[in-house]
């Protein structure tokens, strides 16, 4: 694959923007197709050529181009235009998309030590830990965007290690953030009593680090067997009726690929607690040999055709779709309120995902029995006829309403649902802003997705300008995921760190 590439018939998709993973100056990129995968490839004058798997599947890159979605421009920006993207992140002017979850490192310590996890506090010998002061500016910061950010998640490090957790989380609930959760390896997590602390405080959600279920997966990701940590939070989170739990696997080809149907079967024996598996390819850093990065990649096709493999086929390939095309929703809710909404305007091949339903041990996607694609249009069709919504009597929003539930039903195969669903009544509701409906529809099903954040050598301009999921820092600024952990991180941590001795001696006074 990797002789003369001459001699292969390969079309460009786009030209695109990206990054030298040596110097991560910003060079040009090709994005084309080639024996059906997608590839980008780049030169940088110094270091020479790069080439890495975009997508594995063209097909399907093709497929979730039609969900595409950009999103408005920032009304509200931190940061000015000047050296262009990736570079002038803060929010700069560039940027498309508002802040749907936030990111807030509370803490880089950590009480592991893992080979793929972004924390160096144990190498780096610094502490970097902001203030609940500076933590609170960072919060106001957030939601003082044109749409305010709805989620936030306190990450690190593992945040459970700060003692003021509880009261971290409760100014997040009195600044209005509606979800709020942390990311955590559960070691702390396995007392009853600390996570009832936590939910009194107003945490709404665990994301709980969770490589598989064989010891050999923690082994190599973790350093050591962490399986009987997990098993143990799940049921301290029964225990304390705390019903929220999301399953993050870090995703390594070799080391637990061949597990993501067990850990979905796991995820639906566990329902009453488990609300979703969110998967996430590891990113490579550093300098790897092309053979085995290529070898090592897997990217979002790779990943739902384990699912389909892996669940037997009761969860297909074709059930997942495309992050932003939940927009159609988003944009009717805005039309419906005549007010600003969050929209999940990402990158279409940033993420995919489908929702699952249980019932008597089997799994259920949404597709079984909902047509997804014709709902999709009907919401198109009747947002292209909502002209001027502040000029909405109450007459015309109930006759909206009213068309909307006389096609529903065409759209719902009843014979295929879980007993259990009310889906029409559960949509109409949503689609009129009920945030609790959508809570409760979270509540009886499990969202089964895969987020694939870049790294320098798949890093595209085009997903970072598109991206929903940020970080905050104490200097103002708010920063897209991939470029926070491929360019920033480094930068934020040394300016606001101290060393660990004089972080001790502060700690003491």
């Amino acid at each position: 694959m990797f002789n003369n590439e001459n001699i292969y018939r390969w079309v460009v998709f786009l030209k695109t923007l990206s990054l030298c993973p040596t110097c991560l100056k910003k060079v040009e990129a090709e994005v084309f197709e080639e024996d059906g995968e997608v590839i980008i490839k780049k030169e940088c004058e110094e270091h020479g050529k790069f080439r890495d798997i975009y997508w594995s599947d063209s097909e399907l890159y093709e497929k979730y181009k039609k969900y595409e979605y950009i999103g408005d421009k920032l009304k509200n920006t931190n940061t000015e235009r000047k050296y262009g993207c990736p570079f002038d992140c803060g929010l700069c002017p560039s940027h498309v998309s508002t802040t749907v979850l936030a990111n807030l490192d509370v803490t880089n310590r950590c009480n592991l030590n893992c080979p793929i996890c972004f924390a160096n506090a144990n190498r780096t010998k610094m502490i970097y830990e902001p203030s609940l002061e500076e933590i609170k500016h960072m919060m106001v910061n957030l939601r003082n965007e044109n749409i305010p950010c709805p989620a936030i998640q306190f990450a690190g490090g593992e945040p459970t290690l700060r003692e003021d957790l509880p009261e971290i989380i409760r100014t997040a609930k009195e600044l209005g953030f509606i979800h709020i959760q942390i990311a955590t390896n559960g070691i702390k997590l396995q007392n009853v009593e600390y996570i009832k602390k936590l939910r009194e405080a107003g945490l709404s959600t665990i994301y709980l680090q969770f490589d598989g279920l064989t010891e050999k997966s923690y082994l190599t990701a973790r350093g050591k067997n962490l399986l009987p940590v997990k098993l143990k939070v799940i049921e301290s989170c029964r225990k304390a009726d705390f019903r929220s739990i999301v399953l993050v696997p870090t995703l390594v080809k070799g080391v637990n690929d061949d597990q993501i149907g067990d850990i979905i079967r796991f995820a639906a024996k566990n329902v009453d607690v488990v609300r979703n598996v969110n998967v996430q390819p590891v990113s490579f850093t550093g300098r790897i040999d092309e053979n085995k990065r290529f070898e090592q990649r897997i990217t979002i096709p790779d990943f739902v055709e384990l699912v389909e493999e892996q669940t037997n086929g009761e969860i297909l390939k074709e059930d997942f779709y495309p992050v932003p095309s939940v927009v159609p929703m988003s944009l009717f809710v805005e039309l419906w309120g005549n007010r600003p909404t969050v929209k999940l305007s990402s990158h279409q091949h940033c993420g995919a995902a489908t929702y699952v339903f249980v019932e008597n041990e089997k799994l259920i996607p949404i597709t079984r029995f909902f047509d997804v694609e014709g709902f999709i249009e009907l919401l198109n069709e009747i947002s292209q006829e909502i002209k001027e919504p502040h000029k909405l009597t109450k007459t015309e929003r109930a006759k909206i309403i009213l068309k909307i539930t006389k096609r529903l039903p065409s759209l719902v195969e009843h014979s295929k649902a879980p007993s259990n669903v009310k889906l029409i009544e559960t949509i109409i509701r949503i689609l009129k802003g009920d945030n609790n409906a959508l809570a409760k529809f979270h509540y009886n099903s499990i969202l089964v997705g895969c987020m694939h954040f870049m790294d320098p050598y798949n890093f595209d301009t085009r997903r970072a300008q598109r991206c929903v999921i940020h970080y905050a820092t104490p200097d103002g600024r708010i920063i897209p995921f991939c470029t926070y952990n491929t360019l920033y991180r480094k930068e934020i941590e040394e300016k606001y760190s101290i060393p660990i001795e004089e972080w001790k001696k502060k700690l003491s006074q």
